[in-house]
């Protein structure tokens, strides 16, 4: 993975005509997490949708390592993985098919396909669901897998919307545990919360502080 600087400058978002939030800046290092807080539409997500490139920002740049993210998208779409509020799991696929899928869509070496499907069942506890079908899943199975998705694929920076939701206490901490691995070896961490369980050390931006300035 390649790691490097991750930041934005004056960004500003528009949903349907109607301005969401503007003047928006933030800067990450390799290694820091920002955590994304704010009441129900003040666009936690949609700035996660414009980081992960799938929503131009109405203003304002994004930069990884010093270069415009508009200058190269595709680039920009393989180092991201964007986990959302929706699962993305077939119901007919069974859990070891879905993994052995992104893992190898995100171009991992043939023979370390199976190495890093394996791992990402075991750092969250789901080995035991791994010939079970999508469809059999609890909620909180379904996002278990989602998650493991960040393992069994390689990308630098992880950008996750409310990734806590419907996760045990087991599954907390599995994903503690793995976001504190990836920032440690140099990882980019953005994520939406309401309430709590923030990342040590994370910077964090409050969605509402922007939205009074909301005139791009």
């Amino acid at each position: 993975m390649l790691m490097a600087d991750f930041h934005g400058e004056a960004l500003c978002c528009v949903r349907s005509g109607w301005p969401v939030f503007a003047g928006l800046d933030f800067q990450l290092a390799p290694g820091e997490a920002l955590v994304l807080v704010g009441p129900n539409g003040a666009g936690k997500s949609s700035l996660l949708r414009i980081m992960a490139g799938l929503l131009r920002p109405a203003a304002g740049r994004l930069f990884w390592d010093g270069h415009p993210v508009a200058d190269d998208v595709m680039a920009h779409a393989m180092r991201v993985h964007y986990v959302g509020h929706a699962d993305a799991i077939k119901p007919t696929a069974t859990v070891d098919e879905a993994m052995t899928f992104w893992a190898s869509f995100r171009g991992a070496a043939r023979q370390g396909i199976q190495q890093r499907v394996a791992a990402a069942l075991a750092a969250f506890r789901i080995e035991h669901l791994a010939s079970l079908p999508g469809g059999f899943l609890s909620q909180g199975q379904r996002r278990r897998v989602a998650l493991a998705r960040l393992i069994a694929t390689d990308a630098p920076l992880w950008l996750l919307d409310e990734p806590r939701t419907a996760l045990d206490a087991d599954a907390l901490r599995c994903l503690d545990r793995v976001i504190a691995d990836h920032r440690s070896a140099g990882g980019v961490v953005v994520m939406a919360l309401h309430g709590g369980g923030h990342p040590p050390a994370a910077q964090v931006i409050d969605l509402a502080h922007y939205r009074d300035m909301a005139k791009c």
